[in-house]
């Protein structure tokens, strides 16, 4: 973090990345904490909507926002927007119940029984092997090749199930099976206007592609290092805890943004008797998405508009924080920002004109 070089410095509880930022057990127990929270929102939203469900209506019509995402995936009975067996979607809730609290456990264990800082566990043992520096390039990398593994195995899960256990198909209305179509000229050309895409086959051949994509270069990241030497000009003093802040921050950010544009738009994988209709982009004190075919008159919103709102803003705040963290990374120290304003206040302009220089005030009462 940036210490403004003081030496000695201290945080309130309340400042949670100051207490995982040189301790490597700590930041994997908060890690796993976090898994288990949204593991426990998951389930508990589930639950949650399951409870509310109107089987005589289309899941679109009622604003739910987890069900319609179950129900795309196949999982429980669902014909023409209709859960027609909602047991399934029960087992997922109460499995991630389950999960939460394993996650806490965890959490808790990695807290509480095992050392803060695992860089003082003895060199070789097992979890010293997890422990890492900000500031190393070959430790990093390393992290990010595994990052990357379970990215392209969720990818490759995702292509399977929908070839082995099938996906709703909004045009038949019901789940079917499908092949992905890995055509790289499709995949690269849809790049630009993935916004139109309108076959499943297609949509399973982009995370086809993407799976490979990723296990190459979670393969490329773990067994290679940086080459040469590590010099100012590949980052030597710039990478730090907030640097790597501050990209994760803009990475989420173009994921977010990307996200809102496509359920707000498309209507293959996010279907209008799950999801709602496509949303309007309007503009007021800031840009929203808001719904063409308004539910309930409007006392209601769809899921695509909360999907959407809430993605585009959460993608907005992400992008803040990046420039912020990645500004404060770079050594810019925004109490001088503060230090500016306060000197602009106590300064004032000489109303002379053959005079065009600053007079410090002495007193609030001269100033006109």
């Amino acid at each position: 973090m940036q210490t403004y070089g003081k030496t000695d410095v201290t945080y309130a509880w309340y400042a949670g990345n100051s207490g995982v930022t040189n301790r490597s057990g700590r930041f994997i127990a908060s890690h796993i904490g976090h898994t288990g929270l949204i593991c426990f929102g998951a389930g508990a939203n589930t639950l949650f909507e399951l409870a509310r469900y109107d089987s005589a209506l289309p899941i679109g019509d009622q604003g739910f926002v987890v069900l319609p995402h179950l129900a795309g995936l196949g999982i429980g009975g669902i014909e023409n927007g209709v859960i027609t067996d909602s047991y399934g979607m029960l087992v997922v809730a109460v499995f991630h119940l389950i999960f939460s609290a394993v996650y806490a456990g965890g959490a808790m264990l990695h807290s509480f029984r095992y050392k803060e800082d695992l860089g003082e566990y003895p060199q070789g043992s097992r979890p010293n092997k997890f422990d890492f520096k900000w500031d190393d390039p070959d430790r990093l990398t390393f992290i990010l090749g595994h990052h990357l593994l379970f990215l392209g195995l969720g990818c490759v899960q995702f292509v399977e199930w929908a070839k082995y256990h099938g996906i709703y198909d909004p045009a038949m209305g019901v789940v079917r099976k499908v092949e992905y179509n890995l055509d790289l000229s499709m995949v690269w050309n849809h790049q630009i206007d993935f916004l139109t895409i309108n076959s499943l086959e297609d949509v399973m051949g982009g995370h086809a592609f993407l799976a490979f994509f990723l296990s190459a270069g979670a393969v490329w990241h773990i067994f290679s290092k940086p080459f040469g030497e590590y010099t100012e000009f590949k980052g030597k003093g710039l990478l730090s805890a907030e640097f790597v802040l501050s990209t994760s921050l803009a990475g989420a950010a173009f994921i977010a943004f990307v996200a809102a544009f496509w359920a707000s738009m498309n209507t293959t994988i996010y279907p209008t008797d799950l999801y709602g209709g496509p949303l309007n982009i309007e503009l007021n004190f800031a840009p929203y998405f808001s719904d063409t075919d308004p539910l309930f008159g409007g006392d209601v919103h769809s899921a695509r508009s909360w999907l959407s709102n809430f993605h585009f803003y959460l993608g907005f705040f992400y992008l803040q924080g990046h420039f912020w963290h990645g500004l404060r990374a770079m050594g810019f120290d925004f109490k001088r920002v503060e230090k500016l304003f306060d000197q602009l206040e106590s300064n004032e302009i000489s109303l002379n004109p053959g005079k065009s220089t600053t007079v410090p005030s002495t007193s609030t009462d001269n100033a006109t």
